[in-house]
C-alpha cells in the first residue's frame, strides 16, 4: 500500500516533477510529467472499482505507469493490477493504491515508466 503523497515526493525528490493537475473536471487526477516537457509518466487517478471491472461503486486510487507489453500482460492478471484504465492497455497498466501491491513496487513501475516515456 502506497500514498499518493509518497508517490508525489519521490517523483519530486527523483526526477523533479511535481503533480499536474490539468483537468478541470477532475481536479484530483494528477498527471507526472518529464521535466521540461510534456510527456506522462504517471497519473494518479481517484475512480470507481466498477469501471475497473471490480465489485463495488466507491472509489480507488490508483497509478497507470507505461510498461513493457510482456509485463502488462503478466501483472494484470495479478491483484493490484488492472488494465490500463483509459489508457493505451498493450502499454500502460493500472496499479491499485491500496491493494497488495507494495510501495517498492509501484515505485519499481514508476521508475519504469519514466525511462519508456522519455
Amino acid at each position: 500500500m502506497i500514498k499518493r503523497s509518497e508517490i508525489f515526493g519521490y517523483a519530486e525528490k527523483k526526477y523533479n516533477a511535481k503533480p499536474d493537475y490539468p483537468f478541470k473536471k477532475y481536479p484530483r487526477y494528477a498527471v507526472l510529467r518529464h521535466s521540461g516537457g510534456h510527456r506522462w509518466f504517471g497519473l494518479v487517478i481517484n475512480v470507481s472499482k466498477d469501471k475497473l471491472g471490480l465489485r463495488g461503486g466507491e472509489e480507488v486510487e490508483v497509478i497507470n505507469v507505461k510498461c513493457h507489453p510482456d509485463k502488462v500482460h503478466c501483472l494484470k492478471i495479478l491483484p493490484g493490477f488492472r488494465p490500463a484504465y483509459h489508457m493505451n492497455k498493450e502499454h500502460w497498466l493500472t496499479v491499485l493504491l491500496d491493494g497488495p501491491v507494495s510501495k517498492d513496487e509501484v515505485l519499481a513501475l514508476l521508475d519504469e515508466s519514466h525511462d519508456l516515456t522519455r
